[in-house]
């Protein structure tokens, strides 16, 4: 069969109604879970946006970091926003719950591995990774990210892309933990650059830190000669995102 016939073969296919009808009503499912979202998280500002694995034990170095880097933002006046799973995630909520400001947890539901941790002053549950992403951007000051695996580094290369592109403002963007971080780092330098798909001053948008009182000063040090609100320039940038 040639291509031809086989394009007419694919339309000439009988519509499952059952499945359309499925498929239409899922996109209400997607807007109310933007719409709760927007409506819960819009008065959290400032607020920063943490990620790490789910898989960190709760005696692992990390975790403590994780929990000492929250803690001293939640101190400092920042919301602080993780994904409300257990290890790095449940460390930073565990940090900012006990500290000044609110605790939120993103979420998702998963078949396996996911599940909230009792630190959330406030918490949202999604169902897709793509509304929950958006969320973790719209609202953030600043992104920290410590170490962890696929969705650590999905995330990164999101926010990354974002700033990269004028899709959103420019925020800092710091990894946590040299040693992890100097491999990846050593690659986007030697490779990525080399190769030309990125600028060499595409590395300039993220930074690398170790110490919690860092983070919070390289934070403030930012936003030092400009609110952290978007200006008004600057806003309908983030109603496209």
């Amino acid at each position: 069969m040639d291509d031809k016939a086989r394009a007419n073969d694919f339309r000439l296919q009988p519509i499952n109604d059952a499945m359309l009808h499925r498929e239409s009503w899922k996109i209400f499912q997607i807007i109310a879970e933007f719409v709760e979202g927007f409506e819960r998280l819009v008065l959290i500002k400032p607020s920063v946006s943490i990620f790490g694995s789910a898989r960190t034990a709760t005696d692992h170095p990390y975790y403590e970091l994780a929990e000492r880097i929250s803690r001293g933002l939640s101190d400092a006046g920042f919301s602080v926003v993780s994904g409300g799973g257990p290890g790095i995630m449940e460390a930073a909520n565990k940090g900012a719950f006990a500290g000044k400001s609110p605790s939120i947890g993103l979420n998702i539901q998963l078949p396996h591995e996911q599940s909230g941790n009792p630190y959330q002053d406030v918490s949202l549950s999604f169902r897709h990774f793509f509304s929950r992403k958006v969320m973790f951007v719209k609202y953030a000051s600043a992104y920290v990210v410590l170490p962890g695996g696929f969705g650590t580094l999905d995330e990164l290369a999101e926010i990354l892309t974002l700033v990269q592109t004028g899709k959103t403002r420019r925020i800092p963007i710091i990894l946590v933990h040299t040693p992890f971080w100097d491999g990846l780092l050593n690659w986007f330098k030697e490779t990525l650059v080399k190769e030309g798909t990125i600028n060499e001053s595409d590395l300039d948008l993220m930074q690398v830190l170790d110490d919690p009182d860092e983070v919070v000063e390289a934070i403030f040090t930012h936003y030092e000669n400009r609110g952290m609100e978007p200006s008004v320039e600057g806003q309908p940038t983030l109603l496209d995102l």
